[in-house]
């Protein structure tokens, strides 16, 4: 962990940094390979809607003795083995302390009868206590009205407050598309997997859209403190929001494996274990949603606003600064040699610090160092300056003094004395 804390600090420095905004294309086709292949899972295999969308039968069974979840678990495995296609997927839950609660597909009478003698012969009850109802789809065609509904009003009060809190529209469509790649990804993924669509679906799929959203908004909001003055900040925009990314990495890290950790649990219990429909729709629904929505933030989300601002004034201005001070640098490759100040951190050569103590190699140093090449006034380019003439001869005493006696400083003490 200490490693990863380290990490952290370097990223929320500046001293490392992931290129999230310059390989925008990179993670646009990850994206579109995953999306393609959930919207072929929606066109090939279809969503398996539950009873409660297309309707169906159901079987209230009482006087059950001896109800624990293993008699459940053994009327569940009865009646998808029954071989009726209605049947293979059955929602099998205990109903109070003495009752069963069987729902199917729709099936012809001679089905339901059938499945009626299995649940009567694996719970021991008598034909008295065994009701079957049909279900119809109204209720369900209900639920999916007002979840259409919902979900657009939420898409309408989403693009409001991102560009009443950020001022930016740009912002808002960036949003949108990263809710719709985490929704699409979600529904595609339950379309190949072959869970049953059920009302707890529905519940999960408008979760994680505010999930997906509380982790965008607050990147954006750390593009925007980047962001703000891009004159003295001396940056562009494109690596003031890189830098947001990378500073709010490791939190949406965090977040989402703190997330997904129980939601794995329950999806594991569920699907595995109890084989609770509810549970395990549930489950599936959201912990897809929130990995798309912690990668859509990310890779989606900030390298979209990126794209939609390029064309703006100021970003251009800030890019041709940046391009201007890039000609500079590389003019003069020793105006970027920091000066020396009286609290610079001991350092040794580049490559004398491998062994275990830095400090050990510092008296290796060399202390004098070759000077740096002089400049041509005329062309600018380095190395082109004065030569020092070569010597003619060794340095001999000179004659100068004509023989007469040099002055010598004494002490003040001996100063007038002779």
């Amino acid at each position: 962990m200490g490693k990863f804390s380290r990490l952290g600090n370097d990223l929320y420095s500046g001293e490392k940094s992931i290129d999230f905004v310059g390989r925008k294309w990179l993670w646009y086709a990850i994206s579109a390979v995953i999306v393609l292949l959930a919207v072929l899972g929606l066109s090939v295999k279809g969503l398996d809607m539950g009873i409660e969308f297309v309707g169906g039968a159901e079987y209230k069974v009482s006087n059950v003795e001896n109800l624990d979840q293993g008699l459940v678990d053994d009327v569940r495995a009865a009646v998808a083995d029954t071989g009726i296609d209605a049947a293979q997927q059955p929602v099998v839950n205990s109903n109070g302390s003495a009752g069963i609660l069987v729902q199917v597909k729709p099936v012809s009478p001679a089905e339901s009868a059938e499945i009626a003698d299995v649940i009567q012969q694996t719970t021991g009850v008598g034909n008295d206590d065994i009701s079957p109802t049909e279900i119809g789809p109204s209720w369900g065609r209900e639920i999916a009205k007002r979840a259409g509904t919902g979900l657009v009003v939420f898409l309408v009060l989403v693009v409001l407050f991102i560009w009443a809190y950020f001022r930016e529209w740009k912002m808002s469509v960036a949003a949108i598309v990263a809710l719709a790649h985490d929704v699409v990804i979600t529904i595609g993924v339950y379309a190949l997997s072959g869970f049953e669509v059920t009302p707890a679906t529905v519940t999960g799929l408008l979760t994680i859209l505010g999930f997906s959203l509380y982790d965008t908004v607050v990147v954006f909001d750390k593009v925007r403190e980047n962001t703000r003055n891009l004159r003295e900040s001396r940056t562009t925009y494109a690596k003031a929001a890189n830098l947001a990314v990378n500073q709010t990495l490791v939190r949406s890290i965090n977040t989402s494996i703190v997330a997904l950790i129980p939601v794995g649990a329950i999806l594991y219990v569920g699907a595995v274990q109890l084989g609770a429909s509810t549970l395990k729709d549930l489950a599936l629904a959201l912990f897809v949603g929130m990995a798309a929505g912690a990668y859509s933030s990310i890779f989606i989300a900030t390298p979209l606003v990126v794209q939609l601002k390029a064309g703006e004034t100021d970003v251009l201005q800030a890019e041709k600064r940046e391009k201007a001070r890039q000609k500079k640098v590389e003019a003069d490759r020793y105006a970027s040699v920091p000066t020396f100040s009286e609290d610079m951190p001991i350092a040794a050569e580049p490559g004398a610090g491998d062994g275990p103590d830095e400090l050990d190699e510092i008296d290796d140093v060399p202390t004098s160092r070759p000077a740096a090449p002089t400049q041509d006034r005329a062309s600018g380019a380095p190395g082109r300056g004065r030569v020092a003439p070569p010597a003619h001869g060794p340095v001999r005493p000179s004659s100068a003094a004509g023989g007469r006696q040099q002055p010598t400083r004494q002490p003040r003490s001996k100063r007038g004395k002779k």
